[in-house]
């Protein structure tokens, strides 16, 4: 935030966790302005950034493994209030004399945590909680110089204090929505401990980032490509109130959206906003390459490809350009790997030289940009959350039709139809998905679920309809809900709506005679299929 006064940040230093922007968010939801630095940041530069608290991550690695990421012991003679979290609970034990061994039981999920010093970090929390463990490792034994804070059945030192110096662990994740109360120890640690005043504002972010795009893209042109998502659109928004007349949206029907998509997504646009736009139909392009393909993976890279292909064809039209703007959300990094490299990076703010994190899934915009495409990356909303975004788009006074819009991911229905994409069955999949759609929404529970769709399986299974045998497809619903997409759970919907929805499908939908219902949790599942 160079071009802003900034009162006070928290810095969270990254071992490679899945959720160290999770962190960050649950940071900003509570006021407080955040940074996330890599764990190999030098010491001098943690102590010249002033901050007013440090967050150790999570990570993957073990603190004993060869390789395995350190810091510099004097980062705790700073005299800076730190929080381990998983990971950092264990270096910060073992750089201070604790032992760190194997967990004879490993724990992992739900566990039930008993606190044993209700005072600041677990101030006003009941004497049990619920918390969200992911570990092999653990504190097994703890130097006079700590205390503990909560035990579980298998882990005696859950949370820890060191007794002079600002020092706290917790073996548990406060940060994902599975832990109880998660948010309030977070926020114990930024006010009772850290004693930050929590003046940071959403508003703030959008001048930052209003600043850093003018300063970054300068007289250059920019092409934004338009999903007609919320991200997207505030993507292109932001970058207009930076550029002015200097921008053009690029809207591509691949082919693979949902029901009527491409004309409303147009429609909406046109209606509210004053930017330039030029529509591509490419549908028999991206169908042609993807015939027969059934890997996700491939999938993905195949339209990934080919986006970047249709783009630039539909760029040249403009002259030249300079900057190809998208509307990547940090949710998309961090599946992807979260060590892709970008043009323009290192940003101050960016864990650019962070622990490796498993990729889960490839995006389509996420990795850089081909060489031949001679595009800089602009990509203003990588570091913030879907629910943040929506925030964002209220600062900008963006209208429901566009913040109330549940996310899409950019691969669109090949991603929700398992096994080969062919136009009969994504005419199949449109008509489902509209159904789960159209009652979900005359349900009244739309606002308070985060994503509802319908997935094609190659399933075939045996039915009777009209005193008949049939052999026909399944469809599976993945209703849940969420507030940033790193975790989800799936809704517990009312039977008769569940019913109205699999009646329709099955009685409307030529093709499929069976429907379930997914109730897979974020983790272990991912929210869309593949």
């Amino acid at each position: 935030m160079s071009d802003l006064k900034r009162p006070e940040m928290i810095l969270v230093l990254d071992f490679g966790a899945q959720y160290s922007q999770l962190i960050a968010r649950r940071v900003r939801e509570n006021n407080v302005y955040c940074e996330i630095w890599p764990f190999n940041t030098p010491l001098g530069k943690i102590a010249a950034l002033r901050p007013k608290g440090i967050i150790f991550s999570g990570g993957p690695a073990s603190v004993y493994a060869p390789g395995a990421p350190r810091l510099d012991k004097k980062i705790f003679e700073l005299g800076i209030p730190i929080l381990g979290i998983c990971y950092g609970m264990q270096l910060g034990a073992l750089l201070l004399g604790g032992r760190v061994s194997p967990a004879r039981s490993r724990e992992y999920g739900h566990t039930q945590c008993r606190i044993l010093n209700r005072t600041g970090l677990f101030a006003g929390l009941p004497p049990h909680l619920t918390v969200w463990m992911s570990h092999g490792d653990q504190v097994s034994k703890i130097s006079g110089h700590f205390k503990p804070l909560a035990r579980t059945e298998t882990s005696p030192y859950s949370a820890i204090k060191h007794r002079k110096l600002p020092f706290y662990g917790v073996q548990f994740h406060p940060e994902v929505a599975h832990t109880h109360q998660g948010s309030k120890i977070i926020r114990n640690f930024l006010y009772t401990i850290c004693k930050c005043s929590g003046q940071w504002r959403m508003k703030s972010y959008l001048t930052e980032a209003v600043n850093r795009i003018r300063q970054e893209v300068g007289s250059g042109k920019v092409v934004c490509g338009l999903s007609g998502g919320i991200d997207s659109v505030v993507t292109a928004v932001l970058i207009q109130r930076a550029i002015g007349r200097h921008l053009t949206c690029i809207f591509v029907d691949n082919g693979l959206l949902r029901q009527d998509e491409a004309k409303e997504v147009i429609r909406i646009f046109r209606k509210n906003l004053s930017i330039k736009l030029i529509f591509v139909d490419a549908t028999e392009r991206f169908l042609k390459k993807l015939k027969g393909v059934i890997d996700p993976e491939k999938k993905r890279k195949i339209i990934g490809h080919k986006f970047i292909e249709v783009f630039k064809a539909a760029s040249q039209q403009l002259g030249r350009v300079d900057y190809l703007a998208q509307g990547t959300l940090y949710p998309d990094v961090i599946e992807s790997g979260g060590a892709a490299s970008f043009e323009g990076e290192p940003r101050p703010d960016v864990a650019s030289g962070r622990g490796p994190t498993a990729r889960i899934k490839s995006h389509h915009n996420v990795g850089g940009l081909p060489a031949q495409l001679k595009f800089k990356l602009v990509e203003p909303l990588k570091y913030l959350f879907k629910d943040e975004v929506r925030r964002l788009g209220r600062a900008l006074e963006l209208p429901d039709e566009f913040i109330k819009r549940q996310p899409f991911p950019g691969p669109g229905l090949a991603v929700r139809i398992l096994g080969k994409i062919t136009p009969e069955r994504l005419a199949i999949l449109r008509r489902a998905d509209a159904v789960v759609r159209e009652e979900i929404t005359r349900s009244g529970l739309g606002d308070r679920l985060w994503q509802y769709f319908a997935i094609l399986l190659p399933v075939s299974s045996v039915g009777v309809m009209g005193d008949e045998r049939t052999y026909e497809n399944t469809i599976a619903l993945r209703i849940v809900e969420s507030t940033d997409g790193m975790t989800a759970d799936w809704a517990r919907l009312p039977a008769d709506l569940l019913q109205k929805i699999s009646s329709r499908i099955t009685g409307e939908v030529k093709g499929i005679n069976r429907v379930v219902f997914d109730i897979t949790s974020k983790p272990p599942g991912t929210i869309e299929w593949e």
